[in-house]
């Protein structure tokens, strides 16, 4: 293989261990290798970065393994180009696996350019991701919370979702909130808690809500609507700082929300997945693969296997 670099390093990276391997010289010689362990703290990271400046080394390349990298990127991506190469794409021979061997296997590779570096943004992108991913799984945790309580009540033979589309909306919550309170509703007093056209079916919703209720019930639903209130307003607060994180990429966000099907929290979710830097895919082919929503070729002895698609990162929101 022909070498392209004449300095550049490769990390394995551990918990707590980071094993990096310097390799330099001319490029039409054997390089000279240098080994050497360091600790995942801050300051053994500070000594890896001292390290690398002392050989003058700026090339460095590393396995992405789980997010063990991402303490060494935010200390070396300030003075070195950093490379993240994707785990199952760099494998070495099996049978020779020791942290010392994978760390001279990648600083090899990336020696001779064969590593295909992972994307990774800046660093308002990369906040901006953490904020939209968790909003999405705290919606989930919302779901599964509603979820959570349409199961207790079919277990109480209250019916309420038979005539109640949306058991969650005004009228829905005040006559969650009189079972939590063990209150008797009568005609009338449905009649006041409902709005609009379910005042149309109150007679059939004092029927539905006359089941087999237990205090067991009533306290189950009682902790699951105060989490749903605590989820809900962690939602909101998540909301306001993505529209604060993501105001100097309106121009980007404005021009997404004109396709059909990408509302504004679509297109926040978006840009915080694959950036505003289109320059890191070198085609929309590209960014697709990358993306997990087009699939791969699987082709022996002239046939074509079935190929599912895969994602290579959060599934990009779409409505």
């Amino acid at each position: 293989m022909d070498a392209i670099r004449e300095c550049c390093a490769g990390l394995d990276v551990h918990q707590e261990t980071v094993v990096a391997c310097l390799l330099s010289g001319p490029l039409h010689k054997k390089p000279k290798s240098v080994i050497e362990t360091f600790g995942t703290t801050t300051r053994e990271l500070l000594r890896l970065q001292d390290w690398l400046v002392k050989h003058e080394c700026t090339e460095v390349a590393m396995e992405s393994t789980g997010v063990y990298w991402k303490p060494v990127w935010n200390i070396l991506e300030g003075t070195c180009t950093l490379t993240l190469a994707n785990s199952q794409h760099i494998k070495n021979v099996p049978g020779k696996k020791t942290d010392v061997n994978d760390a001279e296997w990648i600083a090899g590779l990336h020696r001779c350019g064969l590593i295909d570096g992972s994307f990774v943004p800046d660093e308002s992108i990369r906040d901006l991701r953490d904020l939209t991913r968790y909003r999405r799984k705290l919606i989930q945790n919302l779901t599964q919370e509603k979820n959570r309580i349409h199961k207790i009540l079919q277990d109480a033979n209250i019916k309420l979702t038979t005539f109640i589309s949306d058991l969650f909306g005004v009228s829905g919550r005040a006559l969650l909130g009189s079972i939590v309170n063990g209150e008797v509703l009568d005609v009338h007093e449905v009649r006041k808690m409902v709005h609009t056209r379910l005042k149309m079916k109150v007679p059939l919703l004092v029927e539905a809500l006359n089941g087999r209720l237990r205090l067991h019930h009533r306290n189950m639903i009682k902790r699951h609507l105060e989490h749903i209130h605590y989820l809900e307003k962690q939602i909101q607060e998540l909301e306001a700082e993505i529209e604060s994180a993501v105001e100097p990429h309106m121009r980007e966000i404005q021009l997404l929300d004109t396709i059909p099907g990408i509302d504004f929290d679509a297109a926040a979710s978006i840009v915080a997945e694959i950036g505003t830097d289109m320059a890191h895919f070198p085609s929309e082919a590209h960014l697709a693969s990358w993306a997990g929503v087009c699939p791969a070729n699987h082709e022996s002895a002239g046939k074509k296997k079935e190929k599912r698609t895969t994602a290579e990162t959060e599934p990009l929101p779409v409505k």
